[in-house]
């Protein structure tokens, strides 16, 4: 299996996913024939993003399989908290999670946004 990443967006914000593939594509022909679909359906796409589009054209026509939330068969949340620890409701619930701060919505839809900030001594930790 060959796996490729698809990114959208700039140095502030950016979305990314993956495709997998059983046979592989070199670089730089898996970069024009993204290209190519990029050019076709930049205008015209129904998707959240160009690269969600651009990624089921790759599925329908080019034999890669989009690796995307839909396709998850589980996720676990993983903490070094023992309670932080469960694994998710793949529906967007996370009713086993006991949010004690209450300032988590348990029943979002949400694309989540990953920010990093910086002071003046450096990266903030995590």
């Amino acid at each position: 299996m060959y796996y490729y990443e698809l990114h959208e967006g700039d140095g502030d914000l950016f979305a990314d996913l993956l495709l997998a593939r059983s046979d592989e594509m070199p670089p730089d022909i898996f970069f024009e024939t993204v290209q190519e679909i990029r050019r076709r359906v930049q205008e015209t796409f129904e998707q959240d993003t160009l690269i969600e589009a651009i990624a089921e054209e790759l599925e329908r026509d080019h034999d890669f399989v989009f690796i995307s939330d839909k396709r998850l068969t589980a996720a676990v949340n993983v903490s070094s908290t023992e309670e932080e620890n469960f694994l998710a409701d793949l529906d967007g619930t996370y009713d086993d999670y006991d949010d004690h701060e209450g300032d988590v919505d348990t029943e979002a839809d949400y694309r989540a946004v990953v920010a990093r900030f910086v002071d003046d001594e450096g990266p903030l930790p995590h």
